[in-house]
């Protein structure tokens, strides 16, 4: 029996969980980072908050919206793999942060009420999840009424030239630094299709509209290679100086 998209994610990031981070500053020639630092500037995020991150991986996001937060605030991170997590529990644990929580959970169905959070993010994660917009509608369902949902991931260049390096690079070179740094082939070209077939900045845009966001800026990176969604919800939004 063929195995569903989620299955398959599933497994992968169960098989890779120990070298994930290594490999996404490798993939990334490290620029991950630098990406999410600029976001985490961008969104501005108060002392106090309440921010959930959603598909949080070994934690890093959640690690900075903790530091954000501060000690009155709370972050929760949620995912699917608890190989993952238990990584990300590691860091937690080294950094002594009182803070934050990860829990196990689906994106495509978050165990929280609606209206329960201040900020919503998802770092490199809805590009594998089964449904974009079913995602998107619940990151909406669980923001407050002009709570800021971000969404930091892949995305298509539209310089024809920078288009064809980043395809070959995605579709040939990054399976074989799996295969050499993970010992993963198979997963990292697993991660690649699932890379290729994400939709560009503007299709996500509307993928956000359409998930019931009042107002939604976007921040290309690294000649469009990469790209930062940042999204208000209901007529409450606080004005785009915020997302500055």
């Amino acid at each position: 029996m063929q195995k569903s998209k989620e299955e398959r994610v599933h497994e992968v990031f169960e098989s890779i969980h120990d070298k994930y981070d290594q490999m996404n500053s490798i993939i990334s020639f490290q620029l991950h980072k630098s990406w999410r630092k600029d976001t985490m500037n961008r969104m501005n995020v108060f002392q106090g908050a309440k921010a959930l991150d959603v598909c949080c991986g070994t934690a890093d996001w959640a690690i900075n919206l903790a530091e954000a937060v501060g000690d009155n605030g709370h972050v929760i991170g949620l995912d699917f793999s608890r190989n993952m997590l238990k990584v990300g529990n590691q860091k937690l644990r080294n950094k002594q942060l009182s803070n934050v929580e990860l829990i196990e959970g689906n994106a495509m169905s978050l165990p929280f009420e609606d209206n329960t959070f201040d900020y919503v993010t998802i770092g490199f994660g809805l590009r594998n999840v089964p449904d974009y917009q079913t995602v998107l509608e619940e990151m909406h369902r669980v923001l407050k009424p002009g709570g800021l949902a971000v969404c930091l991931e892949t995305s298509q260049p539209e310089h024809k030239k920078v288009k064809g390096v980043y395809s070959f690079y995605f579709k040939r070179v990054m399976p074989l630094l799996g295969k050499y740094f993970a010992g993963s082939y198979e997963e990292y070209s697993w991660l690649q299709e699932s890379t290729m077939s994400f939709p560009n900045k503007s299709l996500l845009a509307v993928l956000f509209s359409e998930s019931g966001f009042h107002q939604v800026n976007v921040i290309p990176y690294s000649m469009g290679t990469a790209a930062a969604h940042f999204a208000r919800k209901g007529k409450a939004a606080q004005s785009e100086e915020n997302v500055r």
